[in-house]
């Protein structure tokens, strides 16, 4: 074939790439849908031209284009990893992982009942073995949600049902593949009646395999570029590999699911690549693979769409009573997922709720495409499959493609338009009435400036002024004195602006590099929940948000398992260096929003919302300073060494910009700034490395600030250290119950606690205990005790205690003045303890 006419072909397909998205947008069309109707005219076409006897002047193009090397290992080895890994690759997988019960259950359940639906539905209604029947339900359980997520977030749907349709649909391909690879292996072999079992039974297997290969491909790929850190295109370059090689490794030399070692390869670089990598880096290779990921998926539109009218040669009338048996029986699948198992999980609080207007919607939104005419495609060329069982799975596969394609893409829009979708709610159109008014007073300030700098006409300037003011009281009025928006809803759309703008800070922060990539990923998922949980449920949401920013979350609690039962400190030396640069990093957002508040917010919804604000947002610092202020107790001088971290960062970021400024004025040449750069970015490197936490050394200077230790000597100090374990509990939960049985006393590290006894309430902070009266006393606990802060304790044990009470008069005379305070006689005390 001629190198001139390939190429030629080949960059007209990127031209029809580059047509279709506008044409798409133009006719209010899904893009996938536009993709392929433009890939079948294409191969309807090149049949034409080889076919008429119009002209022979066009043959040598279609022959060209019909004979494109289009084979299933193409979109199989070369574009699928590819879309899999940028999908991956651009999910929020903190924010994922909150929701990875109904994602995990929902695919995987998902593939299998989709897959046995249909493939049950053609053994009933059809003559073809059950294996083959299968294979094609496999076959058309992956699902393409690019269409009905693109129409979710332009109707401003709530971004978790959108996370968790992205996420489902990425497994379920892997699941599907994994399935279509173990029933393809049945057909080939010639067994009719798989045990079904046996078959299901293997598949968590392909599973596991892919998973470890692609992790253990991905850890290797970022420990590599993370040796190359100032070489950006290696390490792009070293992301471009990894994908292919882990698909490959898991495939061919473990047998076990390629598609599985890419999501895992994706998932792992996108949780450890941001803290490996520089930000700007880490950018562009995002960026880069956002384009090969819209590359390969148009490219695999078209050529798979160039062979629909290949797989439906000999397609027979009865053909199309059993794509109407794969449409109905995948169809009532999907059904079942969405109004059965979806609310079911609902109610077990493992996933959100999820309104019918969208359950319709998703369940006619699920299109399939290019996967499920690829899969079709590795059946068709596959000479251990019988002919007969080749020619019906291709047409099933691609009239049901075409399907939803044409009829379901197609009305997707106008589904969405019937269920009511498409209208703003009350609330996102007092946001946009906001936005607008927030927007112009900015314009305003920056069209006056602008005026100012370049001493425009005063005339004119005022003429102009007059006209925008006009316009900038008009969208203030209509942002004020909307009769439709209760104050409550005022409140919810501060708290949303407010949450917006911590975002902003956050993006702000990781350009300067004053945050870290790695830490950017937590606090902008923090920032996600908040501005998530003020829309749904206002006030009470975006207090939960900021509560759950600053506890101690289930990661934590295992590495504090880890390190009191195993002696394995690094999991809880790692987590609580990450505590301690969230919580700073929070600390410094956090101060930045109250001008926001007065400058913004103010101006749109007045004073009394504004003071709320200003409220909320002390008690989220003062949150943060109490978690703080613990840590810093807990680890004396770690925090003084990331506030000198930070310092150094700013340093470096105002040293850069000016350079820069010197570069642009003229004021230094090329080479001096080349220089200059280099040895900045040396510096920079040695400041990005995060100071090491040890735990031992830490705990050992902690027991040491307590009055009661104070009479213990060093040998003494280090056995107690030994015995002391540490407890950590977030606000509002109970430590001790009343009438439980007393075996243990706590310290109180940092944080505070409230005891109530008969009615009566006390408050104990840092450097005090309870829990020892009921264990001199000999009886069960009177007091119920609750943490009021996230608070840090030191818990001994009854036999440890008594052993340190007889050689310590310091923490003799503090449990006497105790018992004194709470009404115990001395004589009882005494008692009560030598019994």
């Amino acid at each position: 074939m001629d190198i001139v006419l390939v190429t030629t072909i080949i960059a007209s397909l990127f031209l029809v790439i580059g047509v279709a998205e506008p044409l798409a947008a133009r006719l209010r069309l899904p893009y996938s849908v536009i993709l392929a109707v433009l890939g079948v005219m294409i191969g309807v076409g090149a049949l034409f031209l080889l076919r008429t006897d119009l002209t022979d002047a066009l043959n040598p193009v279609a022959e060209a284009i019909l004979g494109l090397p289009i084979r299933s290992n193409v979109f199989l080895y070369v574009f699928l990893p590819t879309l899999l890994f940028q999908a991956t690759l651009g999910m929020n997988l903190r924010r994922m992982l909150d929701d990875w019960v109904p994602i995990l259950v929902l695919a995987v359940v998902a593939v299998v009942v989709a897959t046995l639906s249909v493939g049950y539905a053609l053994s009933w209604a059809s003559a073809l073995p059950l294996a083959a029947c299968l294979l094609v339900g496999a076959i058309v359980s992956t699902t393409d949600p690019s269409a009905v997520v693109t129409i979710f977030r332009s109707i401003s749907a709530p971004r978790r049902l959108a996370r968790i349709i992205e996420g489902e649909s990425l497994l379920n391909d892997a699941a599907a593949i994994a399935l279509f690879g173990l029933f393809m292996g049945f057909v080939m072999l010639g067994i009719p009646d798989p045990d079904l079992p046996e078959a299901l039974a293997r598949f968590p297997v392909l599973i596991a395999g892919g998973a470890f290969t692609g992790w253990f491909v991905a850890r290797l790929a970022v420990w590599l570029m993370a040796q190359f850190g100032r070489h950006e295109l290696a390490q792009i370059s070293i992301s471009v590999a990894l994908p292919y090689l882990a698909y490959i490794g898991a495939e061919q030399s473990i047998g076990a699911s390629g598609v599985i070692a890419v999501v895992a390869a994706g998932l792992t670089l996108n949780l450890t690549g941001p803290g490996r990598l520089p930000p700007q880096a880490w950018a562009n290779l995002r960026e880069l693979w956002d384009v090969l990921a819209h590359w390969a998926g148009a490219l695999i539109f078209i050529l798979a769409a160039l062979l629909i009218p290949r797989l439906l040669e000999g397609v027979r009338f009865e053909d199309f009573a059993l794509i109407g048996v794969v449409i109905i029986a995948a169809i009532a699948a999907r059904a079942i997922i969405l109004f059965a198992l979806l609310p079911a999980m609902a109610a077990l609080k493992l996933s959100p709720t999820v309104e019918r207007p969208y359950r319709v919607a998703i369940l006619w939104g699920g299109l399939r495409g290019a996967v499920t005419l690829s899969l079709a495609l590795a059946v068709t060329e596959s000479f251990r499959v019988p002919d007969g069982i080749q020619r019906i799975v291709g047409i099933l596969a691609t009239g049901f493609t075409l399907f939803t394609l044409i009829v379901q893409g197609t009305t997707l829009r106008w589904v969405i338009g019937k269920l009511g979708l498409d209208r703003l709610s009350s609330i996102d159109e007092a946001l946009s009435r906001q936005v607008v008014a927030v927007a112009l007073q900015t314009v305003r300030e920056e069209v006056a400036r602008t005026s100012e700098n370049y001493e425009l006409s005063r005339e004119t300037v005022r003429s102009e002024a007059k006209r925008f003011g006009e316009r900038l009281d008009t969208a203030v009025k209509s942002a004020e004195d909307s009769a439709d928006i209760l104050d409550r809803d005022r409140i919810t759309l501060g708290l949303i602006a407010l949450a917006g703008q911590e975002r902003d800070t956050i993006l702000a922060r990781v350009r300067e590099r004053t945050i870290s990539a790695r830490m950017a990923e937590q606090v902008l998922s923090d920032a996600d929940r908040l501005i998530e949980g003020a829309r749904s449920q206002g006030r009470s949401g975006y207090n939960r948000a900021a509560r759950r920013s600053v506890t101690y979350g289930r990661e934590f609690r295992i590495a504090v398992a880890l390190n009191s039962r195993l002696r394995l400190s690094g999991p809880l030396a790692r987590i609580t260096a990450d505590r301690f640069e969230r919580l700073l990093s929070q600390r410094l957002i956090l101060r930045d929003l109250g001008t926001f508040i007065d400058g913004r917010i103010r101006r749109i919804h007045g004073l009394r919302v504004a003071d709320l604000l200003h409220e909320l947002l002390a008690r989220r610092i003062e949150m943060v300073e109490t978690a703080l202020e613990g840590l810093r107790l807990q680890y004396p001088g770690y925090a003084e060494e990331l506030e000198r971290r930070f310092i150094r960062r700013t340093a470096l970021r105002l040293e850069e910009r000016e350079y820069a400024t010197m570069r642009e004025d003229g004021l230094i040449g090329a080479e001096v700034y080349t220089a200059l750069m280099q040895d900045l970015d040396a510096r920079r490197a040695a400041a990005e490395g995060r100071p090491q936490l040890d735990i031992v050394l830490q705990r050992a200077e902690l027991i040491r600030q307590f009055p009661f230790f104070a009479e213990i000597d060093e040998a003494g100090l280090k056995r107690l250290g030994r015995a002391l374990k540490t407890k950590y509990v977030n606000a509002g939960e109970v430590i001790l119950r009343k009438d439980s049985p007393a075996k243990r006393v706590f310290f109180i590290a940092s944080g505070a606690v409230e005891l109530e006894i008969a009615g009566q309430t006390w408050r104990l902070g840092r450097g005090e205990m309870f829990g020892q009266m009921a264990i001199l006393l000999k009886r069960l606990r009177r007091a119920e005790v609750r943490a009021i802060t996230p608070t840090t304790l030191l818990v001994l044990d009854e036999v440890r205690f008594r052993r340190l009470l007889d050689r310590s008069n310091t923490l003799r005379d503090a449990v006497l003045e105790s018992a004194e305070k709470r009404g115990i006689r001395p004589e009882e005390f005494v008692q009560g303890e030598k019994a």
